[in-house]
């Protein structure tokens, strides 16, 4: 089993994201957390799918992966939300957070997590989509999960596992825990292609 193989490996995540670890956690997967810090910007003219791949690759080109052991791995993800053709980012301030969520109210958006599992010498990239159908939220509710809740680091300015998925969300087609920031499906499978390579 994978578990069993991975018991070989230094796993890192390149990611700051609490969601992120916790995910990781529960899928049993030992692992550090790593951090580089980089500038995340892209050519606006690439699709959606393009730009969280790339965005997830550029999170581990802060670190010097030729400098580890052969048996590590390197994971890093990046997500983003996507209505109208727009990129939807993480809110500056809470007035940008409730523009952001009233926009979603309902309507069906698109979920993109691009997902970069390496060694020293190798990476795979992939992403995933999902799409999110939110219920017509009141002003009122709005309001209140943005200053109760408080989602400015997250993109969308929803977390889709805290009250706002609860009561907000009609449906979803594609991986929940894409939405919450980790496609956990496809890093098994990548984690597989890595160790079996």
């Amino acid at each position: 089993m994978i578990l069993d193989e991975l018991k070989k490996y230094k796993v890192y995540l390149a990611s700051k994201s609490p969601r992120r670890r916790e995910l990781m956690s529960d899928m049993g997967i030992d692992f550090e957390v790593i951090t580089s810090d980089v500038e995340e910007s892209y050519d606006p003219a690439l699709p959606p799918a393009e730009v969280v791949k790339y965005l997830s690759q550029l999170k581990l080109t802060g670190i010097d992966r030729t400098q580890y052991p052969d048996n590590t791995i390197f994971i890093a993800c990046d997500t983003i939300v996507v209505i109208d053709g727009h990129i939807i980012g993480k809110p500056k301030d809470e007035a940008e957070a409730v523009e952001m969520v009233r926009s979603l109210s309902g309507r069906t958006h698109t979920v993109y997590s691009g997902l970069s599992v390496a060694t020293p010498h190798e990476c795979l990239t992939d992403y995933r989509a999902t799409e999110v159908t939110f219920a017509e939220l009141s002003e009122e509710e709005i309001k209140y999960y943005v200053s109760v809740y408080k989602p400015m680091d997250k993109a969308g300015a929803y977390g889709v596992q805290e009250w706002i998925g609860c009561v907000g969300i009609k449906a979803i087609e594609g991986s929940f825990y894409n939405v919450m920031g980790l496609p956990t499906r496809l890093l098994w499978e990548m984690l597989g292609g890595i160790i079996n390579n």
